[in-house]
């Protein structure tokens, strides 16, 4: 059973639609990732990560589509890139990342509650 948090530690935890306007492979990564530019509107600005989605997704497909992240993580280095903030996804039934969206276009850097 997952640990019980509060509504007080859930509103810490900043958690965003940004839009994906650049992408790009990353082959340094120890695992297949994909460099990702994402744009969270004004608020927030275009925000730098990579995540692992080689399996399900090209780098051109992604450009244009709506991802959910966590956007106040500090900054973690990644095979020498800084990745910014955390794009969120589930894995399937093989462990393969499939990415948490909404399901239909939202403004961009809307907070998910």
């Amino acid at each position: 059973m997952p640990q019980e948090i509060s509504w007080q530690d859930f509103e810490k935890v900043d958690i965003r639609v940004g839009k994906v306007v650049e992408a790009e492979p990353f082959p340094e990564a120890r695992k297949p990732s994909v460099k990702l530019a994402v744009n969270f509107g004004s608020g927030v600005g275009v925000k730098r990560t990579s995540a692992q989605l080689t399996v399900y997704y090209e780098p051109e497909e992604l450009l244009g589509r709506q991802v959910v992240a966590v956007v106040n993580f500090p900054p973690k280095r990644i095979a020498g890139f800084e990745s910014e903030v955390l794009v969120l996804g589930v894995p399937d039934d093989e462990g393969t990342v499939v990415l948490l969206a909404p399901d239909r276009e939202v403004p961009l850097g809307g907070r998910v509650f």
